[in-house]
């Protein structure tokens, strides 16, 4: 069974940085998608960032040039590079993965892919 656990959040005062890191036990197939989500108080979760198997990352609009998604495999931890935080990151941050049967040129919508695996989440607090 794949697990995913997330470490690594905390507080920080806008304008700073955070690395999130997901640890992974195992890899269903080689085709795959991992992304970071996040749920802020009172608001629908929302997915922020995601890499493929073939190394394509697709970022949520809000995040564009300031969240880098990375994952090294020979560590099996994704990671998430939080630069220029701001109060509106602050949620909780989960990771989540998929896996297919079949190879993929691209994927289609990555940030809504139906992710099948999840971690618990970490707490992100941005304060102005």
């Amino acid at each position: 069974e794949v697990r995913l656990v997330e470490s690594g959040g905390g507080s920080v005062q806008a304008g700073g940085s955070l690395r999130l890191s997901c640890s992974v036990s195992k890899y269903d197939t080689y085709n795959w998608a991992m992304a970071w989500f996040r749920q802020a108080p009172g608001k629908e979760r929302e997915g922020v960032a995601v890499i493929d198997s073939r190394g394509t990352t697709t970022y949520a609009d809000s995040v564009k040039g300031r969240f880098t998604i990375s994952i090294d495999k020979h560590k099996n931890t994704l990671y998430l590079q939080m630069d220029k935080l701001e109060p509106e990151d602050t949620a909780v941050y989960s990771c989540a993965a998929v896996f297919f049967m079949m190879a993929f040129l691209k994927l289609s919508d990555p940030l809504n892919l139906g992710y099948n695996y999840w971690g618990q989440g970490t707490q992100v607090t941005v304060s102005s």
